[in-house]
């Protein structure tokens, strides 16, 4: 599961514990399915026709019945007895089939149980011993680095292989830039690894009494592994990324965010179908979309003519589409939707986009120094002006479309909707504030010009009150609209 999720940029699971119960609270109930749980049932909670007289008898009963149930359970009389026992787990644990963390001694005879009672939280008749980690000493030979599917490059810990916790070690992960340098890891180090919870080898710290002065210090990338384009590691971000618009390692996000409903909008070009196309081989960038055939698609479903039709038809009509969307499409870093209708509206034109300065970005009101400095940091790659290229050739729209003659009623007004509305999605009504050259804020300040409200308002209402912000019904925005 970790793997899985390590490969998607997703946060790591630090124990099966953690693993499990996350998997049980999903409100999506085939997330829970698509997880591999199993379950050893300890104890019987309740039982109307049966009777037990000790807790052995009961999990030797629910063992007869067919249910999983650990088979480590040692019965012992004495104290030392357990102690023993709790040693002798301890010794095992690593060639058990499932990872434990600790040991429990619990009294075996139920009526003495009763007697014993519990406090508030625990039961007076078990106590708990917890096993430390195992830590070993291994080399770190060497750093390499992966590119996930959203650019994040991880530093990834090669290691002289040893046994810890019942497994081989070779390699981990190093998180980041930050990390490495917390830890003052050198290339050629020897360092102390343990797995965090049991599962996820970790290094704890260098043995700097055993450095010899050949070690290598270690420096993050200034270029892509893959790819080749420059990296970057913006302010207040612990991730280094690259930000070539073909990385390979990138392509598969690329293309979903691509054909999204708030970029070019393919319809029917779904995340599964992108998947088997670049499985395929069929696809490599966003470009060589606009060169698949019926043919390509076809095969991929039983009578699929009418599914590929649809599909080419879908994609070729994105050729038409605003300048804005092929922005919003490119998935430059930190722009996104309202970001790429005022570049589009200032520049016109691709091609006086790509020629714009960082400043002449920076003067765009609502748009900012980060937000220039990636537009013009990509705009400035040989990858993305080849890819450009490549989508003109393919006959894409590279002009923008909007209305000069904008309605601008709502300029220098700040709109918060609060509740629902009944005529309006929230995301409707905020394009219709922008589209009259207004914004669509979050939140409830002194700048804010007007509340929306609809039905079922929350803390935004009594906070327009409080700082005597104006509050419009549904119906006086709909008067403002006409």
């Amino acid at each position: 599961m970790n793997e899985d999720r390590m490969k998607n940029e997703e946060t790591l699971f630090a124990n099966a514990r953690n693993a499990a119960a996350g998997s049980l609270r999903q409100l999506d109930s085939s997330i829970t399915a698509s997880r591999p749980l199993d379950i050893f049932i300890f104890n019987v909670q309740k039982s109307e026709d049966l009777e037990f007289k000790s807790h052995l008898e009961s999990l030797e009963y629910m063992k007869k019945l067919g249910f999983n149930v650990n088979p480590v359970v040692i019965p012992v009389k004495t104290i030392p007895d357990a102690i023993k026992a709790i040693e002798k787990i301890g010794e095992d644990r690593y060639s058990l089939s499932f990872g434990i963390d600790g040991a429990v001694i619990k009294v075996d005879d139920l009526k003495q149980r009763e007697i014993l009672g519990t406090t508030y939280k625990t039961p007076k008749w078990a106590i708990a011993y917890k096993y430390p980690p195992e830590k070993k000493e291994t080399i770190l030979k060497q750093i390499q680095f992966q590119v996930g599917r959203t650019g994040v490059i991880t530093p990834l810990a090669i290691l002289e292989p040893v046994k810890v916790a019942g497994s081989t070690i070779s390699k981990t992960t190093l998180h980041n830039e930050d990390f490495v340098l917390e830890k003052e890891l050198k290339i050629g180090d020897t360092v102390i690894i343990q797995k965090a919870g049991d599962v996820i080898p970790e290094i704890v710290e260098v043995v700097k009494s055993k450095r010899t002065g050949n070690e290598i210090d270690f420096k993050m990338p200034e270029h892509c592994p893959v790819c080749g384009s420059i990296v970057v590691r913006e302010e207040g971000e612990a991730a280094t990324r690259c930000i070539g618009i073909e990385c390979p390692a990138k392509q598969y996000r690329n293309i979903i965010h691509f054909a999204s409903r708030e970029a070019m909008n393919i319809l029917g070009l779904g995340d599964n179908i992108i998947e088997e196309l670049l499985n395929r081989g069929l696809i490599k960038n966003i470009a060589d979309l606009y060169e698949l055939t019926n043919e390509d698609f076809e095969s991929m479903k039983k009578n699929g003519k009418k599914f590929a039709q649809n599909l080419v038809n879908s994609i070729n009509a994105s050729k038409s589409n605003d300048l804005y969307r092929l922005i919003t499409g490119l998935g430059i870093r930190n722009i996104g939707v309202k970001a790429a209708k005022l570049l589009a509206k200032r520049f016109k034109t691709i091609d006086n986009l790509m020629e714009a300065t960082e400043s002449e970005l920076i003067e765009i009101d609502d748009l900012g120094e980060i937000m220039a400095k990636s537009v013009y940091e990509f705009f400035n790659q040989p990858q993305t002006i080849d890819l450009i290229n490549r989508l003109k050739s393919l006959g894409l729209n590279m002009e923008s479309i909007q209305d000069d003659e904008t309605d601008n009623r709502f300029e220098g007004m700040t709109f918060v909707l609060t509740g629902a509305l009944d005529n309006y999605s929230r995301k409707e009504a905020e394009d219709i504030i922008e589209k009259f050259g207004g914004k669509a804020s979050g939140s409830v300040s002194k700048k804010t010009t007007y509340v929306l409200a609809g039905e079922a308002t929350g803390s935004k209402l009594d906070k327009a009150n409080k700082l005597g912000v104006k509050i419009i019904s549904e119906k006086e925005f709909e008067e403002m609209i006409k």
